[in-house]
């Protein structure tokens, strides 16, 4: 069992290699992730100089760790924002969800990255016959407002969508596509680095000063003067960064992959080749390969160890209690990365003194990050706002929050107390 991800094995991360800074620069941006990428990509060809700093190499983090579920979908389900929000503040919500990966599907084909993008739909799982009965009013709201069919499915129907009896039916959305992170990462940074972009690996900015009308970044290798900055860090945001690392909570999220399995097998146990979710609190998210060869199996369960062999018999019992027949299966893969959540569950568009921030993407990063990061060098070259709805909230911290999640034990204890009873 190898202890890195199973993307690589296609795309390896890139070979980090040391290049010179340049004194100026009309934009910094802090990430070389999906987000950091976007926003520099976006910058370049708009004529901007651009320099992206990772402290250890682009895509180092979620960019390439992640389970390769492209979904616009926010952690609140639209009857929830509507309950909450009221009518048209929801609309406008979950139609910026629409937007983005509408966004996303044709950046991938106008720049023709070839990353096995596929909108093969996602069949969520309902743990308890209540469960199903919520994910049908929310389907209900979603096509009584959108053009979008939410397609339920009952426990004696969903061997159509999956080869298990662990749920009690579900519900089948169709626009949720699955694609290689690993691939996508590095179509984005070849197109980034051919625009123009200046990328240094294993090149953290140690800190940075707002100075008149621009910033003095501060890395190891020497400093650098920049008239923007863009923070693009989710999950990996440090110390030098603590008005931020204030308000994201950072949370590992384990994925392993099954040997491969034979392709009736496969053909079974996900006839349709969804992405699958499914409604317990300590939830686990899992697709097929690309490739159709393997099972991917991701979730919160083992984020309590550092211990490859623990996280990863941990997501194995999961996996085997919804396909019992995979008990003698063998893992090919097991490891982890860090997902960022705001405390209001919306991923945020901020600009604050100066300093334009695309983060905190729940878990969802593989469209959010890129539809963020696009819209933070949309505000840099149009010099204003730029129309976003969930990137409009205020990007709040909490008393007696400095950065160290010591309710997370707690928080889950409660959820796995919630889902076993």
């Amino acid at each position: 069992m190898k202890v890195e991800p199973y993307w690589w094995e296609a795309s390896p991360p890139p070979e980090p290699a040391e290049t010179a800074l340049k004194e100026r620069c009309d934009v910094a941006v802090v990430g070389g992730g999906y987000a950091g990428l976007h926003a520099a990509l976006e910058l370049a060809r708009a004529g901007r100089s651009v320099q992206v700093f990772d402290k250890e190499y682009p895509g180092y983090g979620c960019s390439m760790r992640n389970g390769g579920i492209a979904s616009g979908t926010t952690k609140m389900k639209l009857s929830e924002l509507i309950a909450t929000l009221g009518l048209e503040r929801a609309k406008r919500l979950y139609q910026e969800g629409i937007d983005a990966e509408n966004w996303f599907e044709r950046f991938l084909g106008e720049e023709k990255i070839d990353c096995d993008y596929l909108r093969s739909g996602r069949f969520v799982g309902a743990c308890r016959p209540s469960h199903l009965d919520a994910l049908r009013r929310d389907g209900d709201a979603v096509s009584k407002h959108f053009d979008k069919d939410v397609t339920p499915v009952s426990k004696a129907e969903q061997h159509s969508e999956i080869g298990s009896d662990y749920y009690h039916g579900g519900v089948v959305t169709p626009e949720v596509a699955g694609l290689h992170p690993g691939l996508y990462h590095t179509g984005l940074l070849e197109r980034a680095l051919a625009a123009g972009v200046e990328v240094h690996s294993g090149c953290a900015v140690t800190g940075y000063r707002r100075d008149g009308d621009g910033f003095d970044i501060e890395t190891p290798r020497g400093q650098v003067r920049a008239t923007e900055l863009v923070i693009a860090t989710n999950g990996y945001t440090g110390a030098e960064l603590p008005w931020l690392r204030r308000r994201l909570v950072s949370v590992a999220s384990q994925i392993i992959t099954t040997e491969p399995l034979p392709r009736e097998v496969m053909d079974r146990l996900m006839p349709k080749k969804r992405m699958l979710v499914e409604t317990r609190n300590m939830f686990h998210y899992y697709r097929p390969s690309p490739d159709n060869s393997r099972i991917v199996f991701g979730g919160r369960a083992g984020a309590s160890s550092n211990r490859a062999e623990v996280k990863a018999e941990a997501l194995r019992r999961n996996l085997v209690a919804i396909f019992p027949e995979l008990d003698t299966t063998a893992l090919s893969h097991v490891w982890w990365g860090y997902v960022a959540f705001p405390f209001d569950f919306a991923p945020k568009l901020a600009h604050v003194d100066g300093v334009h921030y695309a983060t905190g993407f729940c878990g969802s990063g593989v469209v959010w990050a890129s539809w963020f990061g696009n819209l933070a060098a949309r505000r840099i070259i149009s010099e204003s706002a730029v129309s976003t709805q969930l990137g409009a909230d205020p990007f709040e911290s909490r008393p007696l929050y400095w950065a160290r999640p010591w309710f997370l034990p707690f928080i889950i204890g409660w959820y796995r107390f919630r889902d076993a009873f």
